[in-house]
């Protein structure tokens, strides 16, 4: 069935998100329009249709992973589960080697492309911790915990969590051995020991 016009076709848009992230972690963020067109199956027009630069296609992959790592918090679950899921996620992010590389590429031209690195922490790292806070100011609203300053413990967990390692990552340095599930259930139970009603 043909598509209606002006109706965009989200098959063409995955495969452009994908080709970028791919190249990213291969190449750094370097990567030109043109490669990731070339990878994605697409012509350069129907990628410019879509994202009218390096930017607007690094913003959108950031986007999509900070919306991935927030689902847990879009769920009724128990604040523990919640916390621990979500806390897996931001150390997922850190042993998957290609995620490591894409971090320590957008850290090494952040000076050259400031706008680069500013739309890939605004749309990624910073809307992840803006949607942690609300939903920690949730809980504090509905008494489950006390939270007088929902920002702050929201930078709290997530740094609790990752500790040094978006620092081991921008560096090129392999993460320690550790278990994920078992680090994840211990910072949530920590956290909530600091804020529990």
């Amino acid at each position: 069935m043909p598509r209606a016009v002006g109706q965009i076709d989200e098959a063409k848009t995955e495969a452009i998100l994908k080709a970028a992230t791919d190249l990213t972690a291969e190449l750094g963020a370097k990567v030109s329009m043109e490669a990731i067109a070339k990878r994605a199956g697409v012509s350069k027009q129907t990628l410019y249709n879509r994202f009218s630069s390096r930017v607007e296609v690094a913003r959108a992959v950031a986007a999509r992973r900070a919306d991935l790592l927030t689902q847990p918090l879009t769920s009724d679950g128990e604040i523990e589960t919640v916390l621990t899921v979500y806390a897996a996620g931001l150390l997922e992010k850190l042993v998957v080697e290609h995620t490591a590389t894409a971090i320590r590429s957008v850290a090494l031209l952040s000076a050259e492309t400031p706008e680069l690195a500013d739309a890939v922490y605004q749309a990624g790292p910073a809307a992840g911790l803006r949607r942690l806070s609300a939903w920690l100011a949730e809980q504090d609203r509905a008494g489950m915990l006390v939270i007088p300053d929902p920002d702050a413990a929201a930078e709290m967990f997530s740094g609790m969590t990752l500790g040094h390692g978006h620092l081991r990552a921008v560096l090129g340095l392999p993460p320690p051995a550790f278990d994920i599930q078992a680090r994840a259930r211990d910072a949530a139970r920590r956290f909530l020991r600091a804020f529990s009603a």
